[in-house]
């Protein structure tokens, strides 16, 4: 019969654990670097598709910065200025004309308390929207602050701004004022 007798100072020892585990990390490690190199290739791709959309936004930016120069040096030419200029006067002197006095004033009645007087009304045209310069006197200042309310509440008149509100000295007119205020609004009628 023969025994079967180990000699060596070490036992034999198994690997096959540490194996299992080495390839089931390299397999591990090579499914990442296939997802990052995906993503690589993906993030590269998107990066070309930006920089020809660039590339091709430059290319229409440069077009219409030639254009513009281009209708610059039209439009400074003496002929055209001058024309511009002259069209700018006409509009300017259309909208004045085409403002209406009587439905403003029809619409200022409405808010006006007693004991308001309107010294002065200069109206503007400010980038397309009437600038009214108004110049009352008020009788007390209780009819002042209804006035100024009822401007301020009205859809017609916004924006208002009071720059000055000064009491008459006795000796500066016939009239009864109390209270003089100077205030610009911005009217919306039609």
């Amino acid at each position: 019969m023969r025994v079967r007798l180990n000699l060596a100072t070490k036992p034999l020892e198994s690997h096959r654990l540490f194996l299992a585990g080495a390839s089931l990390s390299a397999c591990a490690a090579a499914l990442v670097f296939l997802a990052l190199g995906w993503h690589v290739y993906s993030v590269r791709k998107a990066a070309t598709e930006v920089r020809a959309r660039r590339g091709k936004m430059s290319q229409e930016f440069a077009a219409y910065e030639a254009q513009r120069s281009e209708l610059q040096r039209y439009f400074a030419q003496k002929n055209v200025a001058n024309l511009h200029d002259r069209a700018s006067f006409i509009n300017g002197i259309i909208a004045v004309r085409s403002f209406n006095w009587t439905q403003m004033f029809m619409d200022l009645e409405r808010i006006l308390p007693g004991g308001v007087r309107v010294i002065s009304v200069e109206p503007k045209q400010v980038s397309g929207h009437v600038e009214l310069n108004l110049t009352f006197g008020a009788e007390s200042d209780e009819v002042k602050l209804k006035f100024m309310r009822a401007l301020e509440t009205s859809k017609l008149f916004t924006d208002v701004q009071i720059h000055s509100d000064i009491k008459p000295t006795a000796g500066s007119g016939p009239s009864a004022d109390q209270r003089v205020v100077q205030l610009s609004t911005f009217y919306s009628g039609t």
